[in-house]
């Protein structure tokens, strides 16, 4: 069950290529928003699919992006050339195409072994955020996307990790993909200044995720996953 204090707003676009746009001039807006109070602003996004028409919507925005720092919220156990990678992915539609400033982007070293990659990727952000030790990073803006099982962050449905309230960054092993992760851990989601945003691509997704059979069984998924 959601926390009765989080506030969830949705809004529903014709097509995918409207949805990347709003998406878009949203995070934008908040970004210009943290600018506005004295610091960088920060940034952390997802992989998948869902996010490649907004990060092209980036690339041809004209914005300070030399005020933002980026980071991702997963990132697939792959070298950064991979096709599966989401930096890969984002680097492809965004970043080069966008001439975003390499000093600002914070890569998941992913073709590390995961203990090491999640190890170093933890170590940026605390170095970043300037944390002392037990602090958790507060983030300007966090965007996730959702798979068709209802996964978010690569942490899916019955992963013991989901129940983690005090670290930053873990790796897991995904059993389906045969493959690893690494990923940040629910509570530093819940820390970000604003809600994160999912495009939730098709009506299958939606129905499935709403379906008794793929629902999360563990009483604190949707809490730790989805609440601010």
């Amino acid at each position: 069950m959601i926390s009765p204090t989080t506030m969830i707003n949705t809004k529903r676009f014709a097509d995918t290529q409207q949805a990347a746009e709003g998406c878009a001039a949203h995070i934008i807006g908040l970004l210009d928003q943290a600018i506005s109070r004295g610091s960088d602003a920060t940034l952390a996004i997802s992989g998948g699919t869902s996010p490649k028409l907004m990060f092209e919507v980036f690339a041809k925005t004209k914005f300070a992006w030399d005020r933002v720092q980026l980071f991702w919220v997963d990132e697939r156990g792959v070298p950064p050339t991979d096709s599966q990678s989401n930096y890969k992915l984002t680097d492809d539609n965004w970043l080069t195409p966008g001439k975003f400033p390499s000093a600002n982007v914070h890569r998941v070293q992913a073709e590390l072994a995961p203990e090491v990659a999640a190890k170093l990727y933890e170590a940026d952000i605390v170095k970043t955020f300037k944390l002392k030790p037990g602090e958790l990073p507060r983030f300007d803006v966090i965007h996730r996307g959702m798979g068709p099982d209802c996964h978010t962050a690569s942490l899916f449905p019955g992963e013991p990790m989901i129940d983690n309230q005090t670290g930053i960054i873990g790796h897991v092993w995904v059993e389906k993909f045969k493959q690893w992760r690494i990923c940040w851990l629910p509570e530093k989601t819940r820390r970000s200044r604003c809600t994160r945003f999912s495009i939730v691509r098709s009506i299958q997704k939606s129905i499935r995720c709403r379906s008794p059979t793929i629902l999360p069984t563990s009483p604190g998924f949707w809490t730790r996953l989805l609440a601010s």
